[in-house]
């Protein structure tokens, strides 16, 4: 009866065995592609990577090679040349705008003013660069533009949660001392001494303000002097 057994579950056995490999040559293929997906998947992804950092570097490697120029228009044409879209082109844009203003040229500056206040209206570019597009435009001296939009313009990035709230804070700040309105200063330096959200230098600055103002310093501006 132990032979008969026996021989039962060797046979039960290898049923077991022949149709396993009967399922391995029938669906065998479905576990090699789901391999070559996972590898194929992963070097794919490496690839990308690659591909990604190396075009970062070489678009990083352009933007110093355009500022390495000896002169502003030089550099202002070696930036407008290299390749970019989207917020890297905006990035482009904003460089540009501080060559032409700071190369003298009152074509130039004109032309950047007016593409700052583009860009700072462009629905396609990130909001952080439409805001600083906006803020380096409010920021030029001389840049001609309507006091009334440049007080609504400032008000608007000194919004809570705006990434250069405290930049726009100081530029308003500095508007009412310039129309005397010393008292308005003064509170507004006063709010950006203490805004955790100022760099350091920035809460410094305003500390010394804040003191050149006849005020008396903030405890924190006063321990980082």
């Amino acid at each position: 009866m132990a032979n008969t057994d026996s021989f039962i579950d060797e046979v039960t056995e290898e049923v077991r065995r022949e149709r396993m490999f009967r399922l391995v040559r029938r669906y065998g293929w479905i576990g090699v592609l789901a391999v070559l997906a996972v590898v194929g998947g992963s070097a794919w992804n490496e690839w990308s990577k690659a591909q990604r950092r190396a075009q970062a570097e070489a678009f990083g490697d352009a933007v110093l090679t355009a500022l390495a120029e000896p002169d502003a228009a030089a550099r202002q044409a070696g930036l407008a040349g290299v390749p970019a879209t989207g917020d890297a082109a905006a990035m482009l844009r904003l460089l540009a705008a501080g060559e032409a203003v700071e190369g003298g040229d009152t074509v130039a500056r004109d032309a950047a003013l007016a593409d700052l206040a583009v860009l700072a209206a462009d629905p396609a570019v990130s909001a952080v660069w439409r805001d600083l597009a906006a803020l380096r435009r409010f920021s030029l001296p001389g840049a001609g533009i309507d006091p009334a939009e440049r007080s609504a313009g400032l008000q608007a990035l000194a919004a809570p949660g705006r990434a250069f709230r405290p930049l726009a804070i100081e530029q308003i700040a500095l508007d009412k001392l310039a129309t005397g309105d010393t008292a308005g200063a003064l509170a507004d330096f006063r709010a950006l001494s203490q805004d955790d959200q100022a760099p350091s230098a920035l809460r410094r600055r305003a500390g010394q303000m804040i003191v050149v103002l006849g005020g008396e310093a903030p405890a924190s501006a006063a321990a980082q002097q």
